[in-house]
C-alpha cells in the first residue's frame, strides 16, 4: 500500500464526496490530502506539486465535473511527461462499458463506481499501488 506520507489529491465538484473520500483516506492513515472542485483547478495544483519536487502519489478524481471533466484531467496528466506516471483513479456514477473503455485507453489506473464503501476504495487503492509498483494485480 502507499506509504503513510504519500500525497493525495481528491477532485470532485461535490464537497460531500471529497469529504467522504478524505475520511476514508484518513482512516487508512493518510494525512497529506489536498482537494479541488474540478479538473481546471486541480491541474495547476498537480503541475505545481510535481515541479516543486513534491508530486502527488495518487490522484482520485470524479468523472463528471464542470469546467474540466475527470477524463480530460486524466488525458492532460498522461500527456505531460512529468505527470504521466502518477497513479490516477476515476470515481464516478458512470458504469457504462463505453466510458470504462475510454478511461482504460486514456491510461486510468483504476475505476470506482459510486456508490462505494470504504472497503472498496481501500481495495482499489491497493490494486492501483500494486499496478504502479510492479506487483501483479
Amino acid at each position: 500500500m502507499f506509504s503513510q506520507d504519500s500525497r493525495f489529491i481528491v477532485i470532485d465538484d461535490f464537497a460531500t464526496m471529497r469529504k467522504i473520500i478524505k475520511k476514508v483516506l484518513s482512516e487508512l492513515g493518510y494525512t497529506n490530502i489536498d482537494e479541488a472542485e474540478d479538473g481546471a483547478k486541480a491541474l495547476p495544483m498537480i503541475q505545481k506539486a510535481s515541479s516543486s519536487g513534491q508530486p502527488y502519489h495518487c490522484i482520485i478524481s470524479d468523472w463528471n465535473m464542470p469546467n474540466m471533466q475527470g477524463i480530460d484531467l486524466l488525458k492532460a496528466c498522461k500527456a505531460d511527461g512529468a505527470l504521466k506516471d502518477i497513479p490516477f483513479m476515476l470515481v464516478t456514477a458512470e458504469g457504462e462499458q463505453k466510458q470504462i473503455v475510454e478511461a482504460a485507453k486514456a491510461g486510468v489506473s483504476d475505476y470506482v463506481v459510486k456508490p462505494f464503501n470504504a472497503q472498496t476504495l481501500k481495495e482499489k487503492l491497493q490494486k492501483v499501488y500494486d499496478r504502479h509498483n510492479g506487483k501483479a494485480a
